[in-house]
């Protein structure tokens, strides 16, 4: 007899996973607060797309789906970086268009992914709240969207609903987790540039030859200005989705000061004024959405024993700066599915190992996460992060074996995070020595640098192990 899980979350991390446990033989039940996506429509209230890379792909396609999503994304060649000065040019993130990441659309992921996994034989009850757990009984306690309640058997209980969880929140009342949830201190706004068509023509940047988009569509465009930034992400239907990320609080600009589409007009004129005029409905967009809060949030403990376990944002939510939330929760699912796989009727140990093998990683993905916003908002218009950039790569060329941009190890290789995080570091310390406080990557002799590298770094190990 197949065994029982309960997940719940019906979102992106939530819906592949039961998918993958659903093609291994497992009997899988999925209980999703939200309306079904494909009767009631997405709901928003988060980012309406994201950033797809390496470690998201693998998973989509051990589940088959990568080639339908893919056909539903823009690609992403790298940072269109817009200066104050009106200037503006492209960052590659790796080294060919072999190394691209791409804009998918939440709502249009969600709703394939609850496609497959149904098709796969997993059972949905969507409008369903997790009320209350009894662990030692294997029940738990569901409110439907009328607040009828009733109860159920739940031997093992799987939670990916997200950075909020309610499983997380019903764990830790029954024994403390360790939660510990750092602020950003800064938070963001989502507007919305429209597609081409819609703009008046001497606003639209033609350069790119693509008619239906007001900018450069296969990059993520930032507009950095120190301790704030705009970014710009691609959609298939031509519009953009822009996220202001500002302070929360404090001296302007932040939040706290610009409290209102007036304010805010006023702001953008004088940081962003290239942006203003592509948002035609900036009044309505501004006043309209919600701040979004950004945290990140680390745990001790991810389960309890064989009963309980926490996957994706609900074990290891992290800021957005490096594009990698999505993609490490279903790096996740690749590993959990695998495991459970592998020991179908052991499930403490599967979850203790899963803790063991995924916390390393999701905490160094955590950290380079808040580490990549100071990049993104300050560092890209650098001249000295410029020449390091730039003698990586020339590096990266020469000896590719012992040199790869950590952004290209996290992005486009299955290399654990905890590990290009250490290499990032030493690589780093080597880059800063090289350069000694030059700005001119040239100034480096090549062979020599080279040279030290190989005597001072091992080679990398096998980048898609």
């Amino acid at each position: 007899m197949a065994q029982q899980i309960t997940l719940i979350g019906g979102g992106l991390v939530g819906a592949l996973l039961a998918q993958q446990l659903a093609g291994r033989g497992f009997k899988v039940d999925v209980f999703e607060k939200r309306p079904d996506p494909r009767i009631a429509g997405f709901v928003g209230g988060r980012s309406i797309n994201l950033a797809l890379a390496e470690r998201g792909l693998h998973a989509l396609r051990q589940a088959g789906l990568a080639d339908d999503v893919l056909q539903r994304a823009v690609m992403m060649r790298g940072r269109m970086v817009h200066t104050r000065d009106g200037r503006s040019g492209l960052q590659r993130y790796g080294v060919d268009d072999s190394e691209v990441i791409w804009s998918v659309s939440r709502g249009a992921l969600n709703m394939l992914l609850l496609d497959a996994a149904e098709a796969a034989g997993v059972r949905f009850h969507f409008g369903q709240s997790l009320v209350d757990v009894g662990f030692d009984a294997g029940r738990i306690r569901l409110a439907d969207e009328a607040g009828a309640v009733r109860e159920i058997d739940a031997p093992v209980v799987i939670g990916a609903d997200g950075a909020g969880s309610a499983l997380r929140a019903a764990m830790n009342g029954h024994t403390p987790l360790g939660e510990r949830v750092e602020a950003l201190g800064h938070a963001y706004k989502e507007l919305e540039i429209p597609p081409a068509s819609t703009l008046a023509a001497e606003l639209v940047d033609r350069s790119g030859g693509h008619d239906q988009f007001a900018l450069e569509p296969h990059a993520l465009h930032i507009w950095p200005r120190g301790g704030y930034m705009c970014i710009a992400l691609p959609n298939t239907e031509g519009s953009f989705t822009v996220t202001l990320f500002l302070p929360a609080h404090g001296a302007h600009p932040s939040f706290a000061t610009l409290p209102d589409a007036r304010a805010a007009r006023a702001f953008f004129e004088h940081d962003f004024p290239d942006v203003l005029p592509l948002i035609p409905d900036f009044a309505n967009d501004y006043d309209g959405h919600p701040v979004g809060t950004l945290s990140t949030l680390y745990l001790q403990q991810w389960h309890l024993g064989g009963k309980a376990l926490l996957v994706g944002d609900a074990a290891h939510a992290i800021v957005p700066f490096h594009g990698q939330g999505m993609n490490c929760g279903f790096e996740d699912t690749v590993v959990l599915a695998s495991l459970m796989a592998e020991a179908p009727g052991d499930t403490a140990d599967v979850f203790a190992e899963f803790q063991r093998i995924r916390q390393p990683n999701s905490d160094a993905i955590a950290a380079m996460a808040l580490e990549n916003y100071v990049e993104m908002r300050d560092s890209v218009a650098d001249p000295h992060y410029l020449a390091k950039r730039e003698l990586g790569a020339l590096l990266a060329e020469r000896v590719p074996q012992h040199f790869m941009a950590r952004y290209r190890m996290v992005t486009f290789t299955h290399l654990p995070y905890a590990y290009a995080y250490e290499r990032g570091r030493a690589q780093d310390v080597l880059l800063e020595q090289l350069l000694r406080g030059s700005t001119r990557a040239g100034s480096v002799d090549l062979d020599a640098a080279a040279a030290t590298l190989q005597a001072t770094l091992p080679p990398l190990p096998d980048l898609h192990g």
